[in-house]
């Protein structure tokens, strides 16, 4: 009986090629969908991209394992799907204009304060998402955005926009006078002392 549980857990129930050759056509097969479906699969920047990315795992899940479910199959996929990562990502680090094809370029959503929209569009991402990702930054709208950018990973980027000199001097001045009327104010509640009565 103990024997047979062994066998069941380790027994490849599929040759060895064949398990390390689904993982490796998964891998490819998905690299390239992602990098098809745009950015916004990345960012996950509604549900819908989110309920995608859960269930790509499970929808691929018997294309990797096939009809094997031993521990030796799933440890040699994982190990096969590591290597294959490991190895592309070690190229691409070398060839940086392929990694560049692989992966995408980085694409400005908002420049100089002016939102993009015609890439917005090219990146099927909403106003609406778009604020709700600058507000996960601490930003509270765009109008407080100088640059956006969504990187090749789905990250969208914020940089805040910086006050310009005049700017910076309209406010210390508000504040002098601000200050000035204060003390002013103070002043004028500031109880006189009355004529004093001279002494015989």
């Amino acid at each position: 009986m103990e024997a047979t549980v062994w066998k069941d857990m380790f027994h490849l129930g599929l040759p060895v090629v064949e398990k390390i050759l689904r993982p490796v056509i998964v891998y490819i097969f998905l690299v390239g969908s992602l990098r098809l479906a745009g950015k916004r699969e990345l960012a996950q920047l509604n549900p819908f991209d989110l309920v995608v990315l859960l269930t790509l795992s499970n929808t691929v899940q018997n294309a990797i394992i096939g009809d094997d479910n031993s521990v030796t199959g799933g440890l040699l996929g994982a190990a096969t799907l590591l290597a294959v990562n490991y190895l592309v990502v070690r190229f691409l680090y070398v060839h940086a204009a392929l990694e560049q094809l692989v992966e995408g370029e980085s694409d400005v959503l908002i420049e100089d304060g002016r939102v993009r929209m015609d890439r917005l569009k090219k990146e099927l991402i909403t106003l609406a998402e778009l604020e709700v990702a600058a507000h996960k930054q601490g930003l509270a709208s765009l109008d407080e955005v100088e640059r956006a950018v969504i990187e090749p990973g789905g990250t969208i980027s914020f940089i805040a926009r910086r006050p310009t000199a005049e700017a910076i001097r309209h406010e210390q001045v508000l504040a002098r006078l601000g200050e000035i009327a204060r003390q002013v104010a103070a002043l004028g509640t500031t109880p006189t002392a009355g004529p004093q009565e001279s002494t015989p």
